[in-house]
């Protein structure tokens, strides 16, 4: 059963990046998804916090491709995707040191005040880039909301993450980071 959760959740992860549908990912994909969550909070891609996450996006897909031993100009399909991720993020050791600190940079980037908080409107933005639907916005952020408070955390952002994409309990409350699974 958590292979299968695994293996969902990567496939919603890789939806995310193949906006096109066609199956294969490159850089540039996932850079798009990068520029989609700046364009939504309308911040420059230039600027300090918009090249920290750029830069943060372009080492994930580093690690991604060498988990595969491949060019960082090779394409992926969903299968080489699976296996990368694997390999770099829930297997291996480039969690902490590469994906976090590009989770970390999208949080931080919802929290448009900067008060170490991300509000309702700035997780809607945030998803919308992602392209989770809607209607399952709300429902996404009270069950990533633990303490009913009406704000997440930029901590409690990073953590669901962190269950999200490594994550095998089916109850955990990261596997609503995009909406219901």
């Amino acid at each position: 059963m958590a292979i299968d959760l695994r293996n969902h959740k990567l496939d919603r992860a890789f939806d995310h990046i193949d906006v096109s549908g066609g199956g294969e990912i490159e850089r540039a994909d996932l850079l798009g998804l990068g520029a989609r969550i700046l364009v939504g909070f309308g911040e420059s891609p230039t600027s300090a916090t918009g090249t920290k996450l750029v830069d943060s996006f372009d080492g994930i897909w580093a690690a991604l491709s060498g988990a595969l031993d491949r060019d960082v100009d090779a394409r992926m399909t969903r299968e080489d995707f699976h296996k990368a991720m694997a390999a770099a993020f829930i297997d291996g050791e480039r969690y902490e040191p590469v994906f976090r600190p590009a989770i970390q940079a999208v949080a931080e980037l919802c929290d448009a005040d900067g008060d170490g908080f991300v509000r309702p409107g700035e997780f809607r933005t945030m998803l919308s880039a992602f392209g989770t639907a809607y209607d399952d916005v709300d429902e996404a952020f009270d069950r990533l909301d633990r303490t009913g408070r009406g704000v997440l955390s930029v901590t409690d952002l990073v953590e669901a993450a962190k269950e999200y994409y490594t994550g095998e309990d089916p109850h955990a409350c990261g596997n609503w980071l995009f909406g219901p699974l």
